[in-house]
């Protein structure tokens, strides 16, 4: 099931993916009022039987598609997360022990066909195409073992990075990861039903239809059930929390010379089990 979050007619809801429209849930199960209220209520077959059989109550060209999750608690940004990506700092230090990460605003990142926005202190506005997963089951301490237990879905990341603001201060990253809509969460999320876990998941981000990264989670240094087993170490996920869980090498600053984004280009990040997200980048009005 592949269920999305958006805005019809300046009403705001949230439904499956049905053919090529949406279903809208806020109609049909009203004590819910986003897909975040179903994730805390542990709901989603709920949602299967309410819209089994049914059509789409508005074509998706006429809605406009927001993050799947709005507003939820933590988003959790995981860096360095490929293999050969830390041999990209040319810094001569040894793979890393353990995760890196930093958290994202959800006014950082917008929907799917959304722009996203440069804003005028960068000359430097870099992509990064990323998979996500959405917790469902929240916990603490839980064991690799269990961990993808908790996973309600997958949906994909453009981890628009403002690059000449992520060491404006000594040793962070937070303010060049999180200008306001720098970034994008969608098209959807995909249930993890329909996710074979033991197949690897082949992403690809391009930039004016040129593939820029390429790679599959077989590469991962630290995989997903690795991610939330150290992170529920130090923390308690909750549902509809965002884990944006690495990407690939390839980036723009990667290049000789660094490939910025300008306003103009469009960025695909894709995974042919979750979609495709897409993005124009525009100049900050």
């Amino acid at each position: 099931m592949k269920l999305a979050s958006y805005i019809h007619n300046g009403r705001e809801s949230f439904g499956p993916v049905i053919g090529n429209g949406v279903g809208d849930a806020r109609g049909r199960l009203s004590r819910f009022h986003s897909l975040l209220d179903v994730l805390r209520a542990d709901a989603l077959d709920e949602m299967r039987r309410a819209f089994a059989g049914v059509r789409a109550d508005y074509p998706l060209k006429d809605v406009e598609l927001l993050p799947p999750i709005v507003l939820p608690e933590k988003i959790l940004c995981v860096g360095v997360n490929y293999g050969d990506r830390n041999a990209e700092y040319k810094d001569g230090s040894d793979a890393p022990k353990y995760p890196s990460l930093f958290f994202r605003t959800p006014g950082s990142v917008t929907g799917h066909d959304q722009p996203i926005v440069c804003p005028p202190e960068s000359i430097q506005f870099d992509y990064e195409g990323e998979i996500v997963l959405v917790i469902g089951r929240g916990g603490r301490r839980i064991p690799a073992e269990e961990a993808l237990s908790h996973v309600a879905g997958l949906t994909l990341c453009n981890e628009g990075s403002v690059r000449d603001w992520l060491r404006h201060g000594k040793f962070n990253v937070t303010q060049g990861k999180n200008f306001d809509r720098s970034g994008s969460i969608g098209p959807w999320m995909v249930t993890v039903d329909e996710i074979d876990w033991n197949r690897p998941l082949h992403l690809t981000t391009t930039v004016n239809c040129e593939v820029r990264q390429d790679d599959t989670t077989e590469n991962l240094i630290f995989s997903f059930s690795d991610l939330i087993a150290y992170i529920t170490t130090f923390t308690t996920l909750k549902p509809g929390d965002c884990i944006v869980t690495g990407t690939p090498t390839g980036a723009g600053a990667r290049f000789d010379p660094p490939r910025w984004l300008v306003p103009g280009d469009v960025v695909e990040v894709e995974v042919p089990e979750i979609g495709t997200l897409r993005n124009i980048v525009i100049a900050e009005p």
